[in-house]
């Protein structure tokens, strides 16, 4: 059996190693979408919830594990930020309807950033396959 190429597994080396920082940058974004969905979910959750608070009192989150006790004086006038420092005022059922719209989008997103991912997994199950082929090819015969 003829020895692999070192030439070769240069290059299949190379190319596992490139899909394997490809399907880890495809991944950091897919948690990044999925984050920014639940976001969304959890603000349609607070909308929501926002107009049957008695007396219009929420809490409000500060950071660090810190809320405060604030009063809504219209439940129903929201701001929503809709990108590139745009922020418009909207119903909250406007603002409901838009949030699990984008939701909708994230999910579409994730979706194909999955099958991405997976596309990359594959071509790296493969090369991985082709590179121990080829380093066992180096290896003597038992007996030689």
């Amino acid at each position: 059996m003829d020895e692999a190429d070192p030439r070769e597994l240069q290059s299949l080396q190379y190319y596992l190693n490139e899909y394997g920082q490809q399907a880890e940058v495809f991944a950091r974004q897919l948690e990044m979408l999925e984050q920014q969905r639940l976001e969304s979910l959890a603000a349609v959750e607070t909308l929501q919830s926002l107009g049957s608070a008695e007396d219009g009192t929420v809490l409000l989150p500060l950071g660090g594990g810190v809320s405060v006790r604030v009063q809504v004086p219209d439940p129903d006038s929201v701001l929503v930020a809709i990108g590139a420092g745009v922020t418009v005022g909207r119903s909250s059922a406007g603002a409901v309807s838009y949030l699990e719209d984008r939701a909708r989008e994230l999910e579409a997103s994730e979706k194909k950033l999955s099958e991405t991912i997976e596309k990359i997994r594959a071509q790296m199950n493969d090369l991985a396959a082709r590179l121990d082929a080829a380093y066992r090819q180096q290896q003597p015969a038992p007996g030689r």
